[in-house]
């Protein structure tokens, strides 16, 4: 089997078929491949999903809908195979048996192919006259021209109906799926604002104790109980509060009497030199000191 010729055959009777479209021509291409490889013998046995990934069809309705319309239009012969561990068959027809020239006895020879055409045109200037002839030249109807239009147009329509209900289910599929996560999205937002600490009372429990927070005035007479400075009751505040009442910027605090007792224990490490009463001092001398002096 010449395949050149045989695809030359499929491009033409593709170019008069207005019922096809490149999906089908897909379709077609990747099935020759597969008769290709057995060598041209017919059945095949074929892949739902090799053929469409040669085929880039992406879509099981599709690839099924152009495999019937094939079959259906004289393209192919599918046979479905509806066991899943056996593929389905399918028999492609020779096209290039449409393009041999036919054969000497039946070719007719010059001379008379001139007469018929003079007769063609003597019988069409008879039949536009007023007088009527004896025969009457076979010409093709016009309404079956517009018939046979008409149902190719509605074919197409067919097809163009069935691509848009799928594109339209596809796009119903996707709304859901993104409304789905909006959903997920704003279900995990709210749980993270609810389960957030308060700035007021930090909601964490730890040993089975909550966390409340204490005032100025708590701490100032705390720390005046353990004979310590007001003002450093006001620096521990003031920092607590600034970092949310959390212990290393991270841990929140459980309780604060124990904070404070750390505090008091390491404030003499950052009190500064002048504060220290164990400070060296300069000596005091004049300025007016002779060296030159003895001692």
């Amino acid at each position: 089997m010449n395949y050149i010729k045989h695809l030359t055959g499929f491009f033409e009777k593709v170019a008069i078929d207005r019922t096809l479209n490149p999906t089908h021509v897909s379709l077609y291409i990747a099935l020759f491949q597969f008769w290709n490889c057995n060598r041209f013998k017919n059945p095949i046995s074929i892949n739902r999903d090799e053929v469409m990934r040669i085929s880039k069809i992406s879509s099981k309705a599709t690839y099924h809908k152009c495999l019937k319309n094939l079959h259906s239009l004289g393209y192919i012969n599918y046979q479905p195979s509806y066991n899943p561990f056996k593929g389905s068959h399918v028999i492609l027809f020779n096209f290039s048996d449409d393009l041999k020239p036919l054969p000497k006895s039946e070719r007719k020879p010059k001379n008379e192919l001139l007469f018929e055409q003079v007769n063609e045109q003597a019988l069409n200037k008879s039949c536009t006259s007023s007088e009527t002839g004896a025969e009457q030249a076979v010409v093709p109807s016009i309404n079956y021209i517009n018939n046979t239009n008409l149902l190719n147009d509605k074919n197409i329509s067919n097809l163009e109906e069935q691509a848009k209900k799928i594109e339209e289910i596809n796009n119903s599929n996707l709304e859901n799926e993104t409304e789905n996560e909006k959903e997920k999205k704003l279900r995990e937002k709210k749980k993270s604002v609810s389960d957030s600490p308060t700035q007021i009372e930090i909601n964490h429990k730890l040993g089975g104790k909550s966390f409340v927070e204490p005032n100025l005035n708590e701490i100032k007479t705390y720390f005046l109980e353990n004979n310590f400075p007001e003002q450093e009751a006001q620096k521990f505040y003031n920092y607590f509060s600034s970092v949310g009442w959390l212990v290393g910027g991270k841990t929140p605090m459980i309780n604060w009497q124990a904070a404070a007792q750390n505090w008091i224990i390491n404030a003499p490490k950052f009190i500064s030199n002048a504060e220290q009463p164990n400070k060296a001092k300069h000596l005091n001398t004049t300025t007016d000191k002779d060296y030159a002096e003895p001692l």
